[in-house]
């Protein structure tokens, strides 16, 4: 191996290049320790990421195998020299780091440092993180020779965009992070818009076939058959929903078929009537069918369930590029802003997220005694 120190702008680059290629932090760290290890040509090169309790949420470290970090046992403590680089944020460049009045010493399998180069990471005036070299390689029988003031210049610089690098990662993770949590909110939505309402009409259309066992047999045995229809629809729409994909009958169906049979059932499982109109509708975005079907749904739901309505219309028409669904009950109605003060949304907040989340928008007209119309329009494609 050869001991001659890396080198000039070229070097400089190779290290910056290698630091941007990743995204991940921990992969960003192990960068930057064994690209600072390598320009300088030291024996080792540490990295730690203080935390809030006096140690550190991270440390890498470059020149010690799996076996001698297992042997030196838990993550150092911010104290000694590593405390000096976090708390006065300045460069550390000593000739024998075990001669420095601040140090405290380290486990018996650590290996031994001497002339040492540590300088915190900033962001800002913010410090993230304190990077050092130990024991650097010089030519010669006489081995270790000592950091100079080129060296500190050169480890500064990357310094600096180490903590570009180590910034822009962290921003990844979060963003990552934050994704998941609108996939999981997502998912939520999915999980109770297609089960809860598919086990709705399948509670509904097993009480009309108990109800008809004795008086109708054969009519019963057929309400029966729907159940067990509706049971595997909702197996599919649960599959659907964890694996990311839009309801199946969509794929299938389209929306107005898919809306249609949804409703024929409703209309057969309850007392109510519910009714279905379609005025020109045509081809429309998939998120957008999607999002129609599961306020449809919704606003279906709170209808049957909770308006003790007589009659529901929904009708789904074309407007412009794009279409606009009503769903309209005879029942008790409600005061929109009574029902948000009291904190019942009746779906309400679910349905405006969905309408917002493909470009639409939603409305709700109700007042006691008035019956409730839910509409949706969104823009098309």
């Amino acid at each position: 191996m050869s001991h001659r120190p890396s080198s000039g702008i070229a070097a400089v680059s190779t290290a910056l290049l290698a630091m941007s290629r990743h995204l991940e932090v921990r992969d960003v760290l192990k960068t930057i320790v064994a690209s600072a290890r390598e320009l300088l040509d030291a024996e080792y090169a540490a990295l730690g990421v203080p935390d809030d309790h006096g140690g550190f949420a991270q440390f890498v470290v470059d020149g010690v195998s799996d076996d001698q970090w297992k042997a030196i046992g838990p993550l150092p403590r911010q104290h000694g020299i590593l405390a000096a680089m976090l708390r006065d944020a300045r460069t550390e460049r000593l000739d024998d780091v075990r001669e420095d009045p601040r140090f405290e010493g380290w486990p018996s399998a650590h290996p031994d440092l001497s002339d040492f180069l540590g300088l915190p990471i900033k962001d800002g005036d913010e410090i993230i993180g304190a990077l050092f070299l130990a024991n650097k390689r010089c030519p010669g029988p006489g081995g270790g020779c000592g950091f100079t003031a080129a060296d500190e210049e050169l480890l500064s610089i990357l310094a600096q965009h180490a903590a570009i690098a180590l910034t822009n990662a962290r921003l990844y993770e979060r963003s990552r992070e934050l994704t998941i949590v609108e996939e999981r909110s997502r998912l939520a939505h999915e999980l109770h818009d297609a089960v809860s309402q598919k086990l709705f009409s399948l509670r509904l259309t097993a009480q009309a076939a108990a109800a008809l066992v004795d008086r109708d047999p054969v009519r019963a045995k057929g309400e029966l058959h729907q159940v067990a229809l509706l049971a595997a629809e909702a197996v599919d729409e649960l599959r659907a929903a964890v694996v990311e994909l839009r309801p199946a009958a969509l794929d299938e169906d389209g929306l107005v078929n898919t809306l249609r049979t949804q409703i024929q059932v409703l209309d057969r499982a309850h007392s109510a009537t519910v009714t279905f109109d379609t005025q020109g509708i045509r081809a429309l975005p998939a998120a957008q069918e999607e999002a129609l079907l599961r306020v449809a749904q919704e606003a279906l739901h709170n209808a049957l369930r909770h308006s003790g309505a007589e009659r529901v219309d929904v009708v789904l028409a074309r407007r412009g590029q794009g279409a606009v669904l009503s769903v309209t009950d005879n029942g008790t109605g409600f005061e929109p802003r009574a029902v948000r003060r009291a904190g019942r949304h009746l779906g309400l907040v679910s349905m405006r997220d969905r309408a917002g989340g493909v470009g639409g928008r939603l409305s709700v007209q109700s007042a006691p005694g008035k019956g409730t119309t839910i509409e949706m329009e969104v823009p098309g494609g």
